[in-house]
């Protein structure tokens, strides 16, 4: 309990700007900003430093999509990688895709679950570039000029019969931004529509993993939750990506809801309008969950409730018993059933937990949609994406082949 509300309240100091700090509590100004401060300090300077050794990056025989971020947490990379694994498929190449599995492997799990109905490989591991090699020796793969060559795809009718057996055409590097062990081909960079840099601290003063400079390694940047966002954020966002010195096209994204799931159910399918007209407790343990909260709102509940956990959070004894005594509450005030309503990535973190409450819980399933926004539509996306691999991976080859 004592952790969990240390981690919220990094959390919160994490987007608490330079001009807050006086309202903060004493203890906090005195005694706690200047450690953190002293540490992001030392972060700031370890990323810099000329002293920090050049990596000899390895380089797959398949192109390497890197999905990123500057910042920690609620940035969409995660269904940014179960976005292109679903894209790739359709496009009969098999994609292998590369996480870490850290923090419970909650975005593994969810990956895992949520492409078992494709091609798709996962592979988990810290150190990716062993897992790729392996994934690679077990699978075999596709030469990238008969993978990506307009002339060498298969036809639509043949697409559909492409299986987890298929050979392995591209690897997608979730979180990749800042694991530098592997070459990578194409760089998209998520950020966050609704809190872009938080108060452009390093981590743990802030939230930022890397100045804004980085945004210059970026071949694709996409703004997540634009759809959360005014016209105006968006455009500032837009300004300082330019502003930081990268070129890059900005693409727009959003969840979109597709329906819902009960925890024993997983494979289930319940439609969006059974909240209509209920009570619902949102739970999660996620980066941004602002958003969350924003989506089932637009489902159309008659009254929404909330209680928020460190990203990544386990649910363990008390929090349950919080869960259902708020759960009670609730019922009592407004005298009708209500539902406890989670995201994927909370399911898939430690659906035995959700089981034990004794209430009724339910999932709601969302998908990555680019938005049709300044002519950047999801067609010109994917294009995007293949133009830069058909034109780098090759010559990555080369260039590696003269050192």
């Amino acid at each position: 309990m004592a952790t969990e509300k240390a981690r919220q309240l990094l959390a919160r100091l994490a987007v608490t700007p330079d001009a807050a700090v006086p309202d903060l509590p004493f203890l906090h100004r005195a005694l706690l900003l200047p450690l953190l401060s002293a540490a992001s300090v030392l972060l700031r300077l370890s990323v810099h430093s000329p002293l920090r050794p050049r990596l000899r990056q390895a380089l797959l025989p398949v192109p390497v999509v890197s999905v990123g971020n500057l910042t920690w947490g609620g940035n969409g990379k995660t269904p940014m990688v179960d976005f292109l694994a679903r894209s790739f498929h359709a496009m009969a190449i098999s994609p292998l895709v590369l996480t870490r599995g850290y923090a419970g492997g909650d975005e593994s799990k969810m990956l895992r679950r949520r492409l078992a109905d494709t091609s798709a490989k996962i592979g988990v591991g810290a150190n990716r570039a062993a897992v790729a090699s392996s994934m690679l020796q077990k699978y075999g793969y596709v030469h990238p000029c008969e993978a990506f060559h307009p002339e060498k795809l298969p036809s639509a009718c043949n697409r559909a019969v492409i299986d987890k057996s298929a050979k392995i055409g591209v690897a997608i590097l979730d979180d990749g931004m800042q694991h530098r062990s592997l070459l990578r081909d194409v760089e998209i960079v998520m950020v966050n529509g609704l809190t872009p840099w938080g108060n452009t601290h390093f981590i743990p003063r802030g939230p930022m993993r890397e100045p804004l400079s980085a945004l210059t390694r970026a071949d694709i940047v996409v703004i997540h939750n634009a759809d959360l966002a005014c016209e105006v954020q968006l455009e500032t966002i837009q300004s300082t990506v330019q502003d930081s010195g990268a070129t890059c096209p900005v693409f727009f994204s959003k969840l979109s809801p597709s329906h819902i799931f009960e925890v024993n159910q997983p494979w289930q399918r319940l439609p969006l309008n059974v909240l209509d007209g209920t009570i619902v407790l949102c739970i999660s343990a996620i980066g941004c969950p602002d958003a969350f909260i924003h989506t089932v709102r637009e489902i159309g509940p008659l009254k929404i409730d909330r209680l928020d956990f460190s990203d990544h959070h386990f649910f363990h004894d008390h929090d349950l018993k919080l869960i259902q005594e708020r759960v009670r509450k609730l019922v009592d005030q407004h005298n009708k059933e209500t539902i406890v309503i989670v995201t994927e990535k909370d399911y898939d973190r430690d659906p035995d937990a959700l089981r034990m409450l004794d209430v009724k819980v339910w999932v709601l399933s969302s998908s990555l949609q680019i938005m049709p926004l300044k002519e950047q539509r999801e067609d010109e996306f994917m294009r995007k994406v293949k133009d830069i691999i058909t034109t780098r991976h090759g010559k990555s080859h080369r260039e590696r082949a003269h050192l």
